[in-house]
C-alpha cells in the first residue's frame, strides 16, 4: 500500500472519509481494519485522516453515530411522542425500517460491534439504551391491550428488531427490491402477529 502521489490524492471531507471508513470496517471487521487501509481505500495519506479525526475509534464512533443520531431522533418526532402507544410503536418501527434501508452500512456496522474496545462498549451501551426504550414502548402498547400480552415485551422487541436488523445482511439499494415496498412488507409482517384482532 504505497502512499498516493500528491497528484492522485483526493480531497476528502469528514463525511466522505466516514463513508470509506464504514465500508472498510464492514469489509475487514473493525479489528482487522487499520487507518492505513482506510487511507488507501480513500486514496489519501494516513496523515490526512488526522486532519479530520484523532483515531480509528473516533471514525467508528462517528460512523455508527450517524445511524444512532437518526434512530434516536425518531423518538423525538411528534408521531413518536403523541397518540396511543400502538400508534407510537408503529411509527417508530416504520421509521426504523426506513433508516435501516437508507443507512444500511452504518446500521450494519453498529450491529457488528462486539465490545472489544472502549469505543465498542460505548456503542453497545447506546444499542442497549435504544432496545430498552423500544421494550418500554411495546410494554405500554400491551398495557393498552393493543398488542399481545402473552409474550414478554423485551423478548418481543428483540425478535422484532432482530427481523428488522437482518435486512442489513442482504438488502442492496441497487437490487430488485425497492425501499418503499420492502418497508411495507416488513411492517406488515412485524405487526401481523403482534396486534390484537
Amino acid at each position: 500500500m504505497g502512499r498516493p502521489s500528491a497528484k492522485h490524492r483526493k480531497a476528502y471531507d469528514l463525511d466522505a472519509l466516514l463513508d470509506v471508513a464504514v465500508r472498510v470496517f464492514l469489509e475487514r471487521g473493525y479489528d482487522g481494519a487499520s487507518l492505513d487501509r482506510v487511507a488507501a481505500a480513500a486514496g489519501i495519506t494516513k496523515a490526512s485522516i488526522f486532519y479530520h479525526v484523532r483515531s480509528k475509534e473516533e471514525l467508528l464512533l462517528r460512523g455508527t453515530g450517524r445511524a444512532f443520531d437518526a434512530l434516536f431522533a425518531v423518538l423525538d418526532e411528534p408521531a413518536s411522542t403523541n397518540g396511543s402507544a400502538l400508534s407510537r410503536l408503529k411509527h417508530v418501527v416504520r421509521r426504523t425500517i426506513e433508516i435501516t434501508l437508507a443507512m444500511t452500512p452504518e446500521v450494519a456496522l453498529l450491529l457488528r460491534v462486539r465490545g472489544n474496545t472502549r469505543a465498542e462498549r460505548r456503542i453497545l451501551q447506546r444499542r442497549r439504551e435504544f432496545d430498552h426504550l423500544m421494550a418500554e414502548l411495546f410494554a405500554a402498547a400491551q398495557k393498552e391491550n393493543a398488542v399481545r400480552d402473552d409474550v414478554d415485551a423485551r423478548l418481543a422487541t428483540r425478535l422484532l428488531f432482530g427481523m428488522l436488523n437482518s435486512v442489513t445482511e442482504w438488502y442492496r439499494r441497487d437490487g430488485a427490491l425497492h425501499a418503499p415496498e420492502l418497508t411495507e412488507t416488513v411492517f406488515k409482517i412485524a405487526f401481523a402477529g403482534l396486534e390484537r384482532e
